[in-house]
């Protein structure tokens, strides 16, 4: 799909081409064709090529609505308290890499409040904090 569109005003006279501080546009001749590119990746969206054109020929706002794509898709780590998304897994092992220790997936509020509530919760099988079971 074509973000950058032109319509049938369109003339060729390329004041969009040469106005365009990005370089986001060029054109082709070829023959008896004159073709106008976009380059999507140079665009900085600033709508230069809108304003310049003579013609109204630019259809700009083809370039601000797009659809969301999706880049990745990656496993969440939830608050084990709450459940919470506190962040993805691969940070996750990053993280307790650098720490040189396992990282407990506590939110902010878990983290900090009820420490013994939140171990018991992570730690049922355990009785006490020392361990003892008493």
């Amino acid at each position: 799909m074509a973000h950058f569109r032109v319509n049938e005003r369109c003339n060729g006279c390329l004041a969009c081409v040469q106005n365009c501080p990005a370089s986001a546009l060029a054109h082709e001749d070829d023959g008896k064709r004159r073709k106008l590119l976009h380059n999507m990746t140079r665009c900085a969206r600033c709508g230069n090529c809108w304003r310049i054109c003579p013609h109204r020929a630019v259809e700009f706002q083809h370039l601000l609505h797009g659809p969301w794509e999706e880049v990745v898709t990656m496993e969440l780590v939830r608050c084990a308290v709450c459940g919470e998304p506190l962040y993805t897994a691969d940070f996750g092992e990053n993280l307790a890499e650098k720490l040189d220790r396992k990282v407990e997936p506590l939110c902010p509020e878990h983290l900090k409040a009820h420490p013994y509530s939140v171990w018991k919760k992570l730690y049922p099988d355990t009785a006490t904090l020392d361990g003892r079971g008493e």
